[in-house]
């Protein structure tokens, strides 16, 4: 309890799956929690718990991120943490993937944490500290998943590397989390390929699929004041599936 206590943090994606579960865990531990998402109606229902408020935002949006960052600081002083969460994926394979299909998944994978870091840090740097942590994918590290969805978490992992070297110097850490499949809204369709979902099971050496609360408890660390000599770090979180 209490490893947050007074920090703002904005969290993406955060009326749903992974997000939610951050945004529970992180009010939970004492931060003021602004959960942003595009999905007005789970927002509404997130925004329900205690230090929560719910914020739309399309994280494409560099207009939108300039607008959310402000009226964070405007309300609350500051913005000590963030966490770039939301994300979209895909099952298609690369003969189906069109240029628009790879245009979508980099604006809301890639771009979008971009502009995060790029609103965030700006009153981080004026404050002299900060904590972002990406949600990335353990596709970005294996060879596995030759589609924009990989693409789009490698080039925010690479925009994450350079982040960090980057914001160092002015105490602002950025480090990264690269999930496996964890059960959320958004891999649920694989249920409806039993088969490649045995496969993924299978070939885990945990034999498992992970859950949001373990990719949250992650992200805590990295985003509390014990984490305060990491930056540019890396963290996977599958199952053991990319050890093999």
């Amino acid at each position: 309890m209490d490893r947050l206590k007074d920090k703002i943090a904005i969290i993406t994606g955060g009326a749903s799956g992974m997000g939610a579960a951050m945004v529970k865990l992180f009010a939970g531990e004492g931060a003021t929690v602004i959960a942003a998402d595009i999905n007005e109606e789970n927002l509404q229902k997130i925004a329900e718990l205690d230090q929560v408020e719910g914020m739309k935002l399309d994280v494409s949006s560099d207009e939108n991120w300039a607008a959310v960052t402000k009226a964070v600081v405007d309300k609350y002083g500051r913005i000590d943490i963030l966490i770039n969460n939301a994300g979209i994926s895909s099952e298609k394979a690369p003969d189906q993937i069109t240029e628009a299909d790879w245009t979508l998944m980099h604006k809301i994978n890639s771009f979008g944490p971009f502009l995060g870091i790029k609103h965030a840090s700006k009153y981080m740097k004026e404050a002299g500290k900060g904590s972002i942590v990406n949600t990335c994918s353990y596709t970005a590290i294996i060879g596995s998943g030759f589609n924009h969805y990989s693409a789009s978490k490698g080039s925010l992992r690479a925009i994450a590397r350079a982040a960090a070297a980057e914001l160092g110097q002015f105490n602002v850490r950025v480090n990264t989390v690269f999930p496996g499949v964890i059960e959320t809204p958004m891999t649920a369709t694989l249920t409806e390929y039993k088969d490649a979902m045995n496969m993924l099971v299978n070939a885990t050496p945990m034999k498992r699929l992970g859950k949001p609360e373990e990719v949250a408890n992650a992200i805590l660390f990295f985003a509390t004041d014990e984490a305060s000599y990491i930056t540019g770090g890396e963290l996977v979180i599958d199952g053991g599936y990319s050890a093999r």
